[in-house]
């Protein structure tokens, strides 16, 4: 929680900081919004409930992609680890498609499925599955030898050693994987948002246009302090446990 007040502090000073130069008669910094615009917009759309639709909206598409892109990565990703062939075929189209930009994917979705929450959805996934798909194939790799050699032979074989040993040891990477295919979830939804209209779904990436189409600072810059807060929450309450879990398990947190 400390963190999130923080960054919230230190947004809104660089809010009042523009103010400050803006005052200063820099024309090119006139259409920054002052702090107390900037709150007076993110007032107005929480009382009649509109920031909470969006937010809604946009945090269900994020979470079910996301979800999706994990469920479909981690078995690629121990496959790709596992098989030559799967290292050359897989590992080496995840390893390009990562590097990617997530708004790429817009076009391929629009003339894939249209206007639509499928596209919405294949865009999050497609921006989530790579990542994954690298960690988890990294994670295994780096694993010791000794401990599949002494899982087998205590008894253990073929799926029961990777799901057993090799997954478990590989946690610590594929959590942080997980947590850079959130990031890339978050900036392929957003883009999604931007460009795809959908009138069933309206998205924070919805007001964030419309605020540019409109020429609204304040509801450009309080969407994106939005983005951030629901980022950071999203890290305190799903990676930052799961983090600390495993540096005790592993013995691997700091004094």
């Amino acid at each position: 929680m400390k963190r999130i007040v923080t960054a919230t502090l230190f947004f809104a000073a660089l809010l009042v900081g523009w103010e400050i130069i803006k005052r200063a008669g820099i024309d090119s910094l006139r259409l920054m919004p002052s702090t107390l615009d900037v709150a007076r917009y993110l007032a107005g759309v929480l009382a009649d409930g509109t920031l909470a639709s969006a937010s809604f909206v946009t945090v269900k598409r994020l979470l079910l992609g996301y979800a999706s892109g994990i469920v479909i990565g981690l078995p690629l990703g121990l496959l790709t680890a596992r098989f030559k062939v799967c290292q050359d075929t897989i590992g080496l189209l995840a390893l390009g498609l990562q590097t990617l930009p997530s708004v790429c994917w817009v076009p391929i979705a629009l003339l894939s499925f249209g206007q639509t929450e499928s596209a919405m959805f294949f865009i999050v996934v497609m921006g989530t599955l790579w990542s994954v798909i690298i960690a988890t194939d990294t994670g295994v790799r780096t694993i010791p030898p000794i401990y599949a050699r002494a899982a087998r032979t205590m008894g253990s074989h073929g799926l029961h050693t990777w799901m057993k040993v090799m997954l478990p040891a590989s946690l610590p990477f594929v959590v942080s994987g997980m947590k850079q295919g959130w990031a890339f979830a978050w900036r392929s939804l957003m883009a999604a948002e931007i460009f795809v209209t959908i009138l069933t779904g309206f998205g924070l990436g919805q007001l964030l246009h419309y605020g540019r189409e409109l020429n609204a600072m304040d509801q450009v810059v309080g969407v994106m302090l939005v983005i951030v807060v629901i980022g950071l929450l999203a890290d305190k309450i799903m990676f930052a446990p799961a983090e600390r879990f495993l540096h005790r398990r592993w013995g691997t947190q700091g004094k």
